[in-house]
């Protein structure tokens, strides 16, 4: 039974290829055309593969609905937060998970940091878009046509000597994470806090939400901030892992 599930499963990333005949399905298991024709009868059954009119089969729109209803129901909140949490348990500082939702940037998670001076976030609030690391990060992936309509419709507030000061500076700096994969504000909306950002990226590979590392210059430096840069990314790579199902779930490596 096994090697049925196993066969009948092997299938489906040969017609995710494109469209296959039964004996080309055949050749590509190494069975016999009767045996690959009862496991395309089956998959076909249950809207798995569907069998065109020249008598090739491709992908069904079950299969595309099942993945769809899917990624509906993941919770990115609740499988990055026990990765959250571990993080800030080998670093110490806070950490925060944030989206891109109707043209915001909202936090929806936070693990407040260990030390006594603590950053004034929220989960619900949104960001301070032109200058937040994770903010660049969700409006990096954006395409280039989509990107620059919404930096020119932002207004661009001095927070500090180092905000972000117009829309062309903008673009630059969201065209600079997009190539890096990486994003940080260092001292562009507070002074005296730093944060360095990385990308969770969902099965298409599209980022769905980013994950950033912040705290103020009197607990460590921004350059002391940016040596935790590999792990943050490291926890950001094994929360996409676990929210694409590309990966076993297991912690992010410590350093």
């Amino acid at each position: 039974m096994s090697q049925t599930v196993d066969r009948a499963l092997s299938i489906l990333p040969l017609l995710a290829e494109g469209p296959a005949d039964l004996g080309q399905v055949a050749d590509r298991l190494g069975v016999h055309k009767s045996t690959a024709l009862r496991l395309l009868r089956t998959l076909h059954e249950h809207g798995l593969v569907y069998r065109q009119s020249d008598q090739r089969y491709r992908l069904g729109a079950r299969l595309f609905a099942l993945a769809q209803e899917a990624m509906e129901n993941l919770d990115i909140r609740e499988i990055a937060h026990p990765h959250l949490a571990r993080l800030n348990e080998t670093c110490g500082h806070t950490v925060h998970l944030a989206v891109y939702e109707e043209g915001e940037v909202l936090y929806i998670d936070k693990v407040e940091s260990r030390y006594p001076v603590r950053m004034y976030s929220r989960i619900g609030k949104p960001v301070a878009i032109t200058v937040a690391a994770v903010a660049k990060l969700l409006l990096a992936d954006l395409p280039e046509p989509e990107r620059r309509v919404i930096a020119e419709k932002l207004d661009y507030p001095l927070y500090t000597a180092r905000s972000t000061p117009n829309a062309q500076a903008f673009l630059r700096e969201l065209e600079k994470v997009r190539e890096q994969g990486w994003a940080t504000d260092l001292g562009g909306h507070e002074e005296s806090i730093n944060c360095a950002a990385a990308p969770i990226r969902g099965a298409d590979g599209r980022v769905v939400a980013a994950m950033s590392v912040s705290a103020p210059n009197v607990v460590v430096t921004a350059e002391e901030l940016l040596t935790l840069l590999p792990l943050v990314r490291r926890t950001a790579d094994a929360i996409s892992g676990e929210y694409s199902g590309r990966t076993p779930i297991k912690e992010a490596p410590k350093e």
